[in-house]
């Protein structure tokens, strides 16, 4: 768990006997690309630690995939459905890279947060960043033109820029995949405001 661990640990501090605590409550599994770790209207019952790999959870609406997020290594998957209402996901999450994750029993992960100081302070620290990410995200899709969206992704996720489809990084960003185009080509698009729908 190396690269988890390591990420963990940029969050907040983790005592070696926690990071044992957790290395035997997780089992090692191998995924290959455009492989379904979470599906829609089921439920998981696991959360998935990337240790290599990058994944894409997205909601499909009418027929359409829109992107919600990524991750890549060190982070973690899950549906928020099933773990904190306990309902089956209305999200999906799959490989975009073959991946190596460290698969941990949602029950199980529950009773760490609760019974260590170190992973509960980890699990809010996470949780802190990614309503940061949401919150964020919600008012550049609504305050920024889709130029000025597309530059502080690449900014904040410089590597997904890298790695991800163009189409999945349009969605996410709530722009067309021809004006994400024009903007890495340097063209002008406009007014910039091409809303996917």
């Amino acid at each position: 768990m190396k690269n988890v661990i390591a990420h963990m640990r940029t969050l907040c501090p983790l005592s070696d006997e926690t990071v044992r605590e957790l290395e035997n409550r997780v089992t090692l599994c191998r995924f290959p690309k455009k492989y379904r770790l979470i599906r829609e209207n089921t439920y998981a019952k696991y959360a998935y630690f990337i240790e290599k790999g990058m994944t894409r959870s997205y909601w499909p609406v009418n027929g359409t995939e829109v992107t919600t997020s990524f991750s890549c290594e060190g982070g973690i998957v899950f549906s928020m459905d099933e773990l904190y209402y306990g309902k089956a996901s209305e999200e999906v999450v799959e490989t975009l890279e073959e991946v190596e994750a460290y698969s941990i029993p949602l029950a199980e992960l529950t009773r760490l947060w609760q019974t260590n100081i170190e992973l509960c302070n980890w699990g809010r620290i996470a949780h802190q960043n990614e309503y940061r990410r949401l919150h964020r995200s919600h008012k550049e899709r609504l305050t920024l033109s889709a130029r000025e969206r597309y530059e502080a992704f690449r900014e904040q996720f410089p590597d997904i820029c890298q790695r991800a489809n163009l189409s999945y990084i349009a969605s996410y960003l709530g722009i067309t995949l021809s004006t994400l185009s024009r903007l890495r080509a340097g063209e002008p698009c406009g007014n910039g405001m091409s809303i996917l729908t």
